[in-house]
């Protein structure tokens, strides 16, 4: 095999440093990079490789990753999740650095910092995981490929941060293999790099990183570099003159939703929302917002769709919220559910039916399904050691215990997790555990208790994973999750626990106990779908005719995707599994993470409070949907968002085209006589419109959103072009033009109505009612006809979306940035005399461990209000240490220079 690449080209290093890595066999032909390789098929600079079998590979990641595969290195998860974001994140940001670099002439330290979140994003991977590479402790495509993509930007480890040690290490190392150091040395030599700039400097430039957005989005691809075929435009207007009678009339289903014979019948779940406290933005998108948005879309595609969700309601963390605020548990999950169900009103979530888990048919599902895995002898029994607090007098629940990762010596590790490592912990594993709830060190007690025996069904449950993997749409993390927990072996998984608040276990010898909640919580989707209807198991133990979709963040993953299946397997009642498993990872708030305790960060219940609507809500969190990564909401971003594509771009073009019909066509959408400039507009809308269809199908939401954009981005063109508002004061043959481009444009404004219902539904509709759009009109085809033909009367044209102000996005920001959070300070000591040794020794040995933890915030990048509440804390010590020890307070507490 052949591979071509041309000397200077970014792009050809990975290749180059991929085929040493992986010691292919290629004859190495070095190119013009002012001639296209192939002539019509390569653009210059891309490295192409040719096969022996005649064919050719042009992307340089498809090349790294074909080299690996020859030496029989199939790609993992991991690997693909590392390759997708380097393309589409790091890549899109390298190349604007570079340029900045080479043509404009920037320093490293600036785009270093334009690089600044991507950088943060391997050092926080490579630190969580804990190994030397990307994907494992060996080196991998995914290693070759992401330095490939910083190293012309970077050239060597010095320029990055000193805080990003392991990045550091993981680069270095890089570098210094032979593979990357014979690559750079081939590919960067100086006049190389001269001919590359001289090329750069004939193109405009790329986005620069630090203009993007803080959504963590990937590039907009630009629709016009696709080349229309006349067999493209032609079908577009077909399908535009066929008008309404070409599409189908929207699907009524009965009440209740149930399962129709010969139709494609959709069950969607939401993770069930644990029901002691209020969501925050993180967890409405991460669940309920997701599902929605696919939920709708499904009804507008005219499949079966049965939507239901609940508050997960058994377990300690609702017994101790009981406590807390001296109610019973029963009275806890009453108030809370109802706060729940409001906040999803108000969101717009569409459930077909919101319920609980405390039913007596939780009661009635889960214990028959226990019977039936102890009938067939998948439970089995074991002691367990758990940890009590005899203060609380309570076993604790695994989250309700924290200490010292026995793995890491992380010292904020969970009952059940460690937030760092991420290995899976039994909680008296745990060093130097404390109660949760009052600080108090738990003691071992020994209980008997029932497991899962998952090792049973471990083979069961593979051929049935392989299946689903195959034939459904699972997200990269889920299935990466899911392929970890098999890889290292399933363990007997305790399905018991010692305490009250809960389903109780049907069995003599354990009926002081009750199902532990993630036994339970997933027969909640069954449980609840019983209370909808009384033939639930028409969508429950019908996987012949239902496809099931999960919605959930990614911590919730193992618990649907193994343990869940698990028990429904061993149950073997004909149950339907999962389908199709959509996780996304994590919202963060601003630099740091959502906190109900410091006021950082917005929830539900508060979201309505700002004065802005709903759907605005609805529009940003579904922008920055953290499909691929964890993303992080911005108030500045939202005001951009609001602003650009809201306000002055989808905005901007319904309400023109609306209005020019009611300025200049006395409300009724004039005749059209199309000229090829318009075909052509009628077939690039459709191509986008079947990428929404192909995008959503495959539940990229966030993306599919870039789809309606892009539309409204071709409707202003299209209108800015012709100048519909001038040609209408010319001749007849202007007054026709104007009148052509503004009923395509409000056609176009109607199929955006209809795509845009899943996302903000309060928008959609009030374009409806604008354009008076027929109801049978509001169904979604996979072509853009013309729904508002000639004649047509629209209504009421106004502006659908406001602008937000500066000094209005700080208030929130300012509002919602953990200011309104209490300080709280120690209390005065005890007035003892100056000089008094058991005083300066309690009051050393509390500066010293407060000055500790104070150390460990602000290496862990904890947010600033908790910093600055700690960092206050240490200062009332230090000073109550001085004057116990006869000194003046006032004698400075710190000692270095002093910051200008």
């Amino acid at each position: 095999m052949r591979l071509r690449v041309a000397p200077g080209g970014p792009a050809a290093l990975k290749v180059l440093a991929a085929a040493g890595a992986a010691a292919a066999p290629v004859r190495l032909v070095w190119g013009d990079p002012l001639e296209r390789p192939l002539a019509s098929l390569s653009p210059p600079w891309v490295p192409a490789l040719e096969l022996d079998s005649g064919t050719v590979l042009f992307s340089p990641n498809a090349i790294c990753q074909f080299f690996f595969l020859a030496r029989g290195e199939e790609p993992t998860d991991l690997t693909n999740q590392w390759l997708e974001w380097e393309a589409t994140e790091l890549q899109p940001a390298a190349s604007a650095a570079l340029y900045a670099q080479l043509v404009h002439g920037k320093k490293g330290q600036e785009t270093v910092e334009a690089l600044g979140q991507l950088l943060d994003h391997i050092e926080q991977n490579l630190t969580r995981r804990g190994t030397a590479y990307l994907a494992g402790d060996t080196k991998s495509v995914a290693d070759v490929v992401v330095w490939g993509a910083l190293f012309p930007v970077l050239q060597d480890e010095t320029s990055l941060p000193s805080e990003l040690q392991a990045l550091r290490t993981w680069f270095q190392s890089m570098t210094l293999s032979e593979a990357c150091r014979k690559a750079a040395d081939s590919v960067l030599m100086p006049k190389a790099l001269l001919e590359f700039k001289s090329y750069l400097q004939k193109h405009p430039p790329p986005c620069l990183a630090t203009e993007k957005a803080t959504s963590n989005e990937p590039e907009e691809e630009d629709g016009s570099e696709h080349a229309l075929t006349e067999e493209e435009i032609t079908a577009a207007v077909d399908a535009w003159a066929r008008g309404v009678a070409a599409l189908p009339k929207p699907w009524r289903p009965q009440k209740p939703v149930l399962p129709v014979e010969g139709m494609r019948n959709v069950l969607i779940t939401s993770a069930l929302p644990y029901v002691n406290n209020v969501p925050h933005l993180g967890n409405i998108i991460g669940c309920v917002l997701s599902a929605d948005t696919f939920a709708r879309y499904c009804r507008l595609r005219n499949w079966n769709t049965l939507y239901v969700c609940g508050t997960d309601e058994y377990g300690t963390a609702t017994e101790t919220k009981a406590m807390e605020e001296g109610l019973t548990p029963q009275e806890i999950c009453n108030k809370y559910n109802a706060i729940h169900a409001e906040i999803y009103r108000w969101f717009d979530i569409s459930f077909d039916y919101f319920g609980r888990t405390t039913t007596s048919h939780q009661t009635t599902i889960a214990q028959d399904i226990f019977q039936r895995l102890l009938a067939r002898g998948f439970l089995l029994q074991d002691t367990v050691e758990q940890l009590r607090c005899e203060d609380c007098q309570r076993f604790l629940a695994d989250r309700f215990v924290e200490g010292i990762c026995p793995f890491c010596n992380y010292e904020e590790a969970r009952g059940d997790q460690c937030d760092k490592c991420g290995k899976l912990i039994n909680a008296v594993e745990l060093k130097n555990p404390q109660c949760k709830l009052c600080r108090g060190i738990p003691v071992v007690k020994t209980t008997q208790h029932l497991f899962l025996d998952l090792p049973k069904l471990e083979e069961r449950l593979e051929a049935w994973l392989e299946q689903s993997f195959a034939t459904g749409d699972w997200t990269a993390n889920a299935r990466y999750i899911t392929r970890s927990w098999i890889r290292d072996g399933l363990k007997p998984r305790c399905i018991t626990r010692d305490l009250k608040w809960g389903t109780p276990v049907p069995l003599d010898g354990f009926r002081d106990k009750v199902f532990y909640v993630w036994f339970d919580a997933p027969i909640g989707y069954l449980s609840i779908t019983a209370n909808y209807t009384d033939q639930w198991e028409r969508w429950w133990k019908n996987p012949q005719q239902v496809e099931l979709y999960n919605f959930m963040a990614k911590d919730n993953v193992p618990f649907h995707s193994v343990i869940f299946p698990s028990s429904l397997l061993g149950a073997d009642d004909n149950y339907t599994l999962v389908n199709h498993l959509i996780a996304t990872e994590y919202l963060n708030y601003e630099d740091g993470k959502f906190s109900k305790s410091r006021g950082v960060g917005v929830f539900g219940d508060m979201a309505k409070d700002t004065g802005i609507p709903a759907d605005i809500w609805r529009f940003y969190l579904l922008y920055l949907r953290p499909e691929g990564q964890d993303s992080a909401f911005s108030w500045s971003d939202l005001m951009l968002k609001n602003n650009s594509e809201l306000l002055n771009n989808l905005g901007n073009f319904i309400n023109r085209a609306g209005m020019f019909v009611c300025k200049f066509f006395g409300g009724t959408v004039p005749n059209m006589v199309l000229t090829l400039d318009d075909k052509r507009l009628l077939a690039r809308v459709t191509l986008e419109l079947r990428q929404y269809h192909q995008l959503l199908e495959k539940v990229r939401i966030r993306d599919a959103l870039r789809c309606i954009l892009s539309i409204s981005r071709h409707g202003n063109q299209y209108i800015q072009v012709n100048e519909p508002w001038k040609r209408i004061k010319g001749d007849e043959k202007d007054r026709q033009r104007a009148g052509t481009v503004t009923g395509v444009a409000v056609n176009m404004a109607s199929m955006l109505a209809v795509m845009l219902q899943p996302y903000m539904p309060s928008v959609s509709l009030a374009i409806q009612e604008q354009l008076r759009i027929p109801p049978d009109c509001f169904i979604l085809s996979h072509n853009f006809t013309c729904t508002l033909p000639a004649g047509h009367c629209v209504g009421t044209v106004s502006p659908l979306f406001q602008k937000l102000e500066n000094d209005q996005v700080e208030a929130l920001r300012k509002r919602f940035g953990g200011g309104q959070a209490k300080q709280t300070h120690p209390a005065p000591a005890t007035l003892m005399a100056p000089g008094d040794p058991q005083l300066i020794q309690e009051l050393t040995e509390k500066v010293a461990k407060q000055g500790n933890y104070v150390r460990q915030l602000k290496a862990n990048k904890a947010e600033k209000a908790q910093v600055d509440t700690e960092v206050a804390t240490l200062l009332e010590l230090k000073k109550q240490l001085l004057l116990a020890e006869g000194k003046s307070p006032e004698v400075p507490l710190f000692k270095g220079k002093r910051k200008k």
